[in-house]
């Protein structure tokens, strides 16, 4: 069958790479895609919320399955034209990615489902803002309530900070801080069977150390050599079908991707949050080792027969992705810097496009803030991070930044494990 991947991302150009290796795939298409996309199989440009031209197009393509990337699709309603065309689409209903789309909704299906999560407020006003951050005290996380492609989120000391953002946003959930070390844990589900990816880790700030202002992500690696092996069963257990069970009980299933942020708590795994949709930059890190051919698993899920695949299978070893962000981001970034050094990348690191363009002379241009990534793959996280950075060493971007320390840390104490 051929494919169509919606969206224009890393994500995408990481969705599409592992898309083309599943033998059932005999074409990926990409709407609108990217430089990377394009290399693996065609792009045609449609916006990927124009509900009806993605639905019209994947009829004309004649695609077995469509894959959503972005949740502002999601949201509108695309997976649901798509399947009202009679076409298999892998991605939730714009009822059910309202997981994703309202914090207060996604903490109203928790409370219902037993599943452990911080306190929250839901506010509308300055005042409420106000009276929430003193009830619930420092450090201050305040959310806004609807879409804001990862950049919706204040967590701060200083409450005139976080009043402001509060105030900004309009309606904004004030949450409770949540404190452990944070862990992505991606689960595939057709509405009723759960199948958990491996956990991962992303790096939210934009500096080394975690300094710096929240981003849509500086990197990630898996696995998390830090990380119980029962956890995973124990988030299944206790969040994700309790989730899922609560969706279908609702008459909103949520078949797709479920993103469970987690906190790993002194008291044990509590939500930060759900996404609707697999997740940037932790998908770029989780596709390279799963063995399982991804079409075939994301078909399954697409028509109900999830529970016909068993278990996933993954390769041995660690993946790394490094970020490498344009000049200014994660203020507004500076696009057209020419991109050089992307051919000399290869071996076991590769290179998934975010924010890029192609010139009508070929050459690759910065088009957004995270431009693109260096995914390296090793036997241990150590190599595998000595693999990205040594790809990022070959490419150049003027006013390009990159963090340093992407799962050092983790590498350091998997070396220790071991030794």
């Amino acid at each position: 069958m051929e494919v169509l991947v919606i969206g224009d991302g890393g994500r995408e150009h990481a969705l599409a790479l592992a898309l083309s290796a599943d033998p059932i795939v005999a074409a990926v298409h990409a709407a609108p895609g990217n430089p990377g996309t394009a290399q693996l199989g065609t792009n045609h440009p449609v916006a990927a919320t124009d509900t009806a031209a993605v639905a019209a197009l994947a009829r004309e393509l004649g695609v077995g399955l469509v894959v959503v990337g972005p949740e502002a699709p999601l949201a509108a309603g695309v997976a649901d034209t798509v399947r009202d065309a009679g076409i298999p689409c892998f991605g939730p209903s714009a009822a059910a990615a309202r997981i994703e789309a309202s914090k207060s909704f996604a903490k109203e299906v928790m409370a219902a489902a037993g599943v452990p999560t911080g306190r929250a407020i839901t506010c509308h006003d300055e005042t409420e803002v106000a009276a929430a951050l003193d009830d619930l005290g420092a450090p201050h996380v305040v959310k806004d309530d609807g879409l804001a492609a990862g950049k919706g989120v204040v967590v701060t000391d200083d409450r005139a900070v976080a009043l402001a953002h509060g105030t900004a946003c309009g309606d904004v959930v004030v949450e409770e801080f949540l404190d452990g070390p944070e862990v992505s844990l991606f689960a595939i589900t057709d509405g009723t069977t759960v199948l958990p990816l491996l956990p991962a880790q992303d790096f939210k700030r934009v500096g080394d150390g975690d300094a710096g202002p929240n981003t849509g992500g500086m990197g990630a690696y898996t696995p998390l050599p830090w990380l119980a092996s029962e956890v995973v069963t124990q988030v299944v257990d206790t969040i994700i079908e309790p989730t899922v069970a609560e969706m279908r009980r609702r008459g909103t299933p949520f078949a797709g991707l479920l993103y469970t942020g987690l906190a790993i708590t002194a008291d044990g795994p509590k939500v930060i949050e759900f996404n609707a949709r697999f997740g940037d930059p932790e998908t770029q890190v989780l596709l390279p080792l799963l063995a399982t051919p991804l079409a075939q698993v994301l078909l399954a899920a697409a028509t109900g027969r999830l529970a016909e695949v068993g278990d996933l299978a993954w390769r041995t070893g660690s993946a790394v992705a490094v970020v490498l962000a344009a000049h200014g981001y994660p203020a507004p970034p500076r696009s057209g810097d020419p991109i050089t050094g992307l051919d000399r990348v290869g071996g076991d690191a590769h290179v998934i496009h975010a924010g890029t363009r192609r010139q009508a002379d070929g050459g690759v241009v910065a088009s957004g803030g995270r431009v693109l990534a260096v995914v390296g793959v090793g036997e241990s996280l150590t190599a595998a991070r000595d693999t990205a950075y040594a790809g990022m060493a070959d490419i150049h971007l003027d006013g390009g930044h990159h963090r340093t320390d992407i799962a050092r840390t983790a590498a350091e104490q998997q070396s220790g494990q071991e030794s």
